[in-house]
C-alpha cells in the first residue's frame, strides 16, 4: 500500500513485460510508488512504457516531495516509512455501513484513548474497541462497530503525549437505485443549455430557459431527465471562456445564466431603472436571431449591467433579506473567498500565474485583499448575491422538472478540473499540484497526447483534509439536481499528470484513493435520493468498471463506440447499470455524423494526421457497418439506404430504436438529434479554430430552434415517441 492508502501493483503489459526487480529496488522508483506515482504504464494498444526519471522527479515535486538528488530521495523514502510507522491514525478512515472495520494505529501506545464525534456534533456512545489482534508485538488496532450512521465523523485519538483527529466516512455499500428506477428504465434528453435560446433570452440560453425546457420535456415528451453541460462558475467579467469544462470554480455557479427579469426585485424597480434593464435586454436579445454564433461576451456585458441595477434596488422584503443572510452564513469562508476573487478580478484585472500578478502575490486573507474588500464592499456583496440568485434560479429549474412529472429531473455534468488561475486554486492552492497539469497520454486518436491545462487535485492534501473540498462539491451539486454525471470518471482512480514545461507525452499517472471519492458520491447520492453516472468511455481498466458498478455508479455507453472492426455490438449485450445514448457532445450530431461532418471539419482545420482519403474511407466503412447493423436488427428498412439524405430522420430514429433493445437503466437522446442539427458543439484539438461551445441550436437548414417551440416540433415529438418505445404519451399519463 502507498501512503495514500491505494494499492501498489507492478505494471505488466499484455506481452508479459514488466519493470523488473532491479528497477523496482531503486530508491526513486520506491519513492514514486509510495506516493501513488506510476513508474510505468500500458498504453491503449497494449504497449509497455517506463517513465523517465526526470518525469518522476518533476511529478513528485508537484506533490511536494523533493527527489532532486539521491540524498533527498533517500531522506524522502525514510520520511515516508517513518510516517507510516509512527502516526497515530490514518487521516481518513473509511467504513462501509453494516460492516465492522479495523483500523491500524501504528504509532499508538498502550495508553491510547479513542473517542468519536458524530457529524451532528454529538458524542458516539457505542463501544470503540482497541487491541492487538496479532499478538503482543502487533500494532494496536481500533475496531469500529456496526451501527455508526452514514456520514462524516471525527475520530479523536490520544496516547498521553500526542493527539490526532481523523475523518471517518461511513458510506452505504452502494448507491441505492431510486424508486423511480426500480419500476422501469427511464429516458431523457441531453442538452447544451447555452445553445437553446427562448424568445426571452439575452442571446444565450439561461436558467429560466432551463426551467421551460424541463417543464416542456416532461409534459410534452414524457422524458424523465435532462442532462446539461456543466454550470460551474465562469469569469466575473468579459471575456468569458467558452468551454463549460474549463471553469474557474466547480463549487460555485455560472452567474451568466441568470435571467434578470426572474429576480423578484426586478418587479420593484423604478420606471427609469426598469427601462434601463429592458433596453439592455433588447440589445443583447438581438443575438437570439443569430443561427451561427453565440456571443457570450455581448450577452454578459449587457446582463451584468442589468444585474447591477437590480442589485442596487436592495432586498425590501424581510423574507428575502433573511434568505440572503442565511445563504451567506451557510456559504461562510468559501463564499467570501469566491466573492473576493471576483472582486480582485474586476478591479485588478484578469489573474495570471506569474510572480507579479495579484493571483500569486495576494491570498484571500492577505492585508491587501482585505483592504480591497473595504474599498469595494458593494462589489464583494454583489458577487455573493449573484451566487444566491443563481442557486435560486437553478433550484427553480429542478422544481419545474419535478412538477412536470420527471422522475429524476435535472442531471448536471461535473467537469474534471478548473482553471489554474480560477477561484478554487486561489482560495485553496494547497489542494492543487501547481507544478503539473492533467491530460491524457498518446493514443490512436491523439498521437501527441492531450494537455487539458488544469492543475490536478493533490491526493495527499485530499487525504489529509478528509476530502472536504470534494464533499462540498458533490453536496452542492446534489442540492439542485437529481443526478450527477462525472466527466472522465477514470479520474476518480488516476489522472495523467504532465509536469510543467513538458509535452503531454512526457507525463505519468498519479493514483487517487478512489474508494474515498466513491464513498463521498455514495453518501451524497443516498442522502439526495439521486443517481451518479460515470463517463467511463475509452480504455478503462477492468477494476475501474468493477469498482464503479460495485458502488452503484452507472457507466456510459455510446452506440457509435460499441463496435469492433466495423461490426456493431448487439445492444442486448450492453451493461444494465449504464446510461446509453447514440452520440456525445464531442461528436457531430447524428445527422452530421452520417453526412461525414467529422471528416469535413477535421480536413478543413488541418487536424488529420493521415491523408483525408484514408480517414474518409475509414468513416465510410464505419457508416456502412452502422447501416448494416440497423437493417439486420430490423430497426431500418433497407430501402432507406437508396437515398439516405431523404430518409435521414428515419435513420436517426432507427439508431435510437436500437437502444431500446439494451437492458441499460437510462437511455438518452440528444436534442440536437431531435431537431436535425448537423454541427458539432466541440471539435477536440481546437480552441478558436472552431466555435467550440458557441454553436446555437438550429435545424438541419440552420434555422434557429427556440425553447418555446422545440418540444412541439413534429420531428422531436417523433423521436420522443421512439424513446418511449412507441408508447402514446396520453396513454402513459393516463
Amino acid at each position: 500500500m502507498d501512503v495514500n492508502g491505494t494499492p501498489d501493483v507492478e505494471q505488466v503489459d499484455a506481452g508479459g513485460e514488466s519493470e523488473g526487480p532491479e528497477r523496482l529496488r531503486r530508491p526513486l522508483i520506491r519513492l514514486a510508488k509510495a506516493y501513488g506515482v506510476a513508474t510505468s504504464y500500458t498504453g491503449q494498444q497494449g504497449e509497455f512504457h517506463r517513465i523517465d526519471d526526470d518525469v518522476l522527479v518533476s511529478v513528485l515535486a508537484a506533490l511536494g516531495i523533493d527527489a532532486s538528488t539521491p540524498q533527498k530521495i533517500d531522506a524522502a523514502v525514510n520520511r515516508a516509512e517513518e510516517v507510516g510507522a509512527t502516526r497515530l491514525c490514518p487521516p481518513t478512515v473509511l467504513q462501509v455501513e453494516g460492516e465492522e472495520t479495523s483500523v491500524t494505529l501504528p504509532g499508538a501506545s498502550d495508553q491510547v484513548k479513542v473517542g468519536l464525534t458524530l457529524e451532528d456534533g454529538s458524542t458516539y456512545r457505542g463501544k470503540l474497541g482497541v487491541g492487538r489482534a496479532g499478538g503482543p508485538s502487533a500494532p494496536l488496532a481500533l475496531t469500529l462497530p456496526v451501527g455508526i450512521p452514514i456520514g462524516y465523523h471525527i475520530i479523536h485519538i490520544e496516547d498521553g503525549e500526542r493527539m490526532a483527529d481523523a475523518t471517518l466516512m461511513v458510506s452505504p455499500r452502494r448507491i441505492p437505485l431510486p424508486d423511480s428506477l426500480l419500476d422501469h428504465r427511464r429516458w431523457g434528453w441531453t442538452v447544451q443549455l447555452y445553445s437553446v435560446r427562448s424568445h426571452r433570452s439575452w442571446g444565450v440560453g439561461d436558467y429560466a430557459d432551463l426551467s421551460l425546457l424541463l417543464s416542456e420535456a416532461g409534459e410534452k415528451t414524457g422524458a424523465d431527465f435532462m442532462l446539461i453541460n456543466p454550470v460551474h462558475a465562469a469569469e466575473p467579467v468579459t471575456p468569458l471562456t467558452p468551454s463549460p469544462y474549463f471553469p474557474d470554480s466547480r463549487e460555485f455557479l455560472n452567474a451568466s445564466y441568470i435571467r434578470p427579469e426572474e429576480i423578484p426585485e426586478y418587479d420593484g424597480l423604478a420606471p427609469e431603472d426598469r427601462s434601463r434593464v429592458d433596453a439592455l435586454k433588447d440589445k443583447a436579445a438581438a443575438g437570439n436571431r443569430n443561427p451561427d454564433f453565440l456571443d457570450r461576451d455581448a450577452m454578459w456585458e449587457a446582463k451584468r449591467q442589468a444585474l447591477e441595477i437590480v442589485f442596487s434596488q436592495g432586498l425590501t422584503d424581510a423574507g428575502r433579506r433573511e434568505g440572503f443572510e442565511a445563504f451567506k452564513r451557510a456559504g461562510g469562508a468559501e463564499l467570501d473567498a469566491y466573492a473576493l476573487w471576483c472582486t480582485a478580478y474586476q478591479w485588478w484585472g484578469a489573474p495570471r500565474d506569474e510572480g507579479d500578478s495579484w493571483f500569486t502575490r495576494y491570498g484571500p486573507s492577505s492585508p491587501r485583499v482585505k483592504a480591497l474588500a473595504r474599498e469595494h464592499p458593494e462589489t464583494v456583496e454583489f458577487n455573493r448575491w449573484l451566487q444566491w440568485v443563481a442557486e435560486e434560479q437553478l433550484g427553480q429549474a429542478q422544481l419545474a422538472a419535478r412538477r412536470s412529472g420527471m422522475s429524476i429531473g435535472l442531471m448536471e455534468d461535473m467537469a474534471v478540473g478548473v482553471d489554474p488561475v480560477g477561484s478554487d486554486v486561489w482560495s485553496h492552492p494547497e489542494l492543487f499540484a501547481g507544478g503539473a497539469t492533467v491530460g491524457a497520454p498518446p493514443d490512436f486518436f491523439n498521437q501527441q497526447g492531450q494537455n487539458w491545462l488544469q492543475p490536478p487535485l493533490n491526493p495527499i492534501t485530499l487525504e489529509e483534509t478528509g476530502y472536504e473540498a470534494y464533499r462540498r462539491l458533490v453536496h452542492g451539486m446534489f442540492s439542485h439536481c437529481g443526478a450527477i454525471r462525472v466527466d472522465h470518471a477514470l479520474g476518480l482512480f488516476r489522472l495523467w499528470w504532465i509536469p510543467r514545461g513538458q509535452s503531454a507525452a512526457r507525463g505519468t499517472y498519479v493514483t487517487y484513493r478512489h474508494d474515498a471519492m466513491l464513498a463521498v458520491l455514495a453518501i451524497e447520492a443516498t442522502r439526495a435520493h439521486g443517481v451518479v453516472i460515470g463517463e467511463d468511455l475509452g480504455v478503462v481498466p477492468p477494476h475501474v468498471a468493477s469498482a464503479l458498478a460495485g458502488r452503484g455508479v452507472l457507466g456510459t455507453i455510446i452506440e457509435w463506440f460499441e463496435q469492433e472492426d466495423g461490426v456493431f455490438r448487439d445492444p442486448a449485450t450492453y451493461r444494465r447499470y449504464a446510461l446509453a445514448a447514440v452520440t456525445t457532445h464531442d461528436m457531430p450530431p447524428t445527422a452530421g455524423y452520417l453526412d461525414y461532418e467529422q471528416v469535413k471539419v477535421r480536413d478543413r482545420l488541418h487536424l488529420l494526421t493521415q491523408p483525408v482519403e484514408e480517414f474518409q474511407a475509414a468513416a465510410r466503412r464505419e457508416h456502412e457497418g452502422m447501416m448494416d447493423f440497423l437493417v439486420k436488427g430490423g430497426w431500418l428498412d433497407a430501402s432507406a439506404l437508396e437515398d439516405e439524405r431523404a430518409h435521414e430522420q428515419e435513420i436517426v430514429e432507427a439508431m435510437h430504436r436500437a437502444l431500446l433493445r439494451s437492458p441499460s437503466l437510462l437511455l438518452a437522446a440528444s436534442l440536437a438529434d431531435g431537431v436535425g442539427e448537423r454541427r458539432t458543439q466541440n471539435q477536440p484539438g481546437t480552441v478558436d479554430e472552431y466555435p467550440n461551445w458557441r454553436v446555437p441550436l438550429a435545424d438541419g437548414d440552420r434555422n434557429p430552434v427556440y425553447a418555446e417551440d422545440v418540444f412541439s416540433s413534429p420531428r422531436v415529438q417523433s423521436l420522443s415517441k421512439v424513446m418511449r418505445g412507441g408508447e402514446d404519451l396520453a396513454r402513459r399519463a393516463g
